[in-house]
């Protein structure tokens, strides 16, 4: 069993409003499996892990338990041009500066 990580996944379920046959279907399992994921009985493969951390928009190294909540966002730039990958984190980088100077 991996630390937290039922209770992460069912934290992401519930925020993404998906039921646990929906997970299963979208990660190649059957829905007992991810019942098992939640409770902590099963842990899932790699590729199930990397699945998941798509599947909500979060790094593995979150479902992990190696970062916390938010500190991580994946976003997905494709089909963006390297100008406009350019602009996005520019822009991310700008928040950032922005936000440290206003504590």
């Amino acid at each position: 069993m991996i630390e937290g990580l039922p209770g992460k996944l069912k934290e992401l379920r519930s925020k993404y409003g998906l039921t646990q046959k929906q997970i299963a279907e979208r990660v190649g399992v059957s829905p007992s499996i991810v019942s098992g994921y939640e409770t902590g009985e099963r842990t899932p493969s790699t590729e199930v892990l990397l699945a998941l951390s798509h599947l909500f928009h979060t790094s593995t190294d979150y479902l992990l338990g190696r970062k916390a909540p938010g500190q991580e966002i994946l976003v997905d730039l494709d089909g963006l041009t390297e100008k406009q990958k350019a602009a996005v984190i520019l822009l991310v980088q700008a928040m950032k500066e922005s936000a440290q100077s206003d504590t």
